[in-house]
């Protein structure tokens, strides 16, 4: 029995988190404890233990007497993710390339296959969740207890970010799709060839190709949030 709870308990956590990655449920969305605890057989106690872990990992709220709702995305959280973005990545991917080991080049490699098959047949969905993994492995890569829980937290947000950029709409943006692809691969040559500062100028290059796409998630076709121009605002 234990052991059948906790399986669906982590079949709720997965759920949860790739429905809030793929925007299945939106920023600031309420999350029904009746509706879920029914459908995965979980009472209120292990149900609210999942909404706990979540919320330690960034993806949902917690409000007093008011239950658990979505992360939500605001002017503020954008602002914060587009200066934190840049300085992240090129953390992350410094050290990965100082502290890979073979065996997390190889998940690396295998990881960039499942993107580059996203791009091909995927959904928007299908790509976005398969680039998030790639940069989960290069932060695991990197190996710092201090920065892995801001990179998973900014990843949660570039998920749903990247629903609007891996949905290509038009030549311009199934280039960029390509050309994101083809820095991956380069990403994965600087870590193999443990090249630290190539891997850092890489994760430069590659937010500089999706920091312009920050204005469709924003605008009506994205979330449909008042933001404005921020994208431009904001400075590099």
């Amino acid at each position: 029995m234990k052991d059948a709870a906790r399986l669906r308990k982590s079949e709720l956590c997965e759920h949860l988190k790739t429905s809030i990655l793929t925007l299945a449920l939106g920023p600031g969305t309420d999350l029904d404890e009746a509706s879920l605890s029914e459908e995965f057989a979980l009472s209120r106690t292990p149900l609210r233990e999942v909404f706990r872990q979540l919320a330690g990992e960034g993806y949902v709220e917690l409000r007093e007497n008011r239950g658990a709702r979505v992360s939500g995305m605001s002017y503020t959280t954008l602002r914060d993710f587009f200066l934190a973005a840049p300085m992240i990545y090129g953390a992350i991917l410094q050290l990965a390339a100082k502290n890979a080991t073979p065996a997390q080049i190889d998940q690396l490699k295998q990881a960039q296959e499942v993107f580059k098959a996203a791009l091909r047949s995927g959904s928007g969905a299908d790509r976005a969740m398969a680039n998030n993994q790639f940069h989960e492995v290069t932060g695991e890569m990197a190996d710092n207890v201090y920065l892995l829980p801001s990179f998973r937290r900014l990843l949660i947000d570039h998920a749903r970010i990247g629903m609007t950029f891996y949905r290509p709409q038009d030549a311009t943006m199934v280039e960029n799709l390509s050309e994101a692809s083809a820095q991956h691969d380069a990403i994965i040559t600087a870590i193999e060839a443990g090249d630290e500062a190539a891997a850092s100028q890489l994760a430069i290059d590659h937010w500089n190709l999706s920091r312009d796409q920050i204005e469709l998630f924003v605008m009506p076709d994205g979330l449909d949030l008042p933001l404005g121009s921020m994208a431009r605002k904001t400075p590099a």
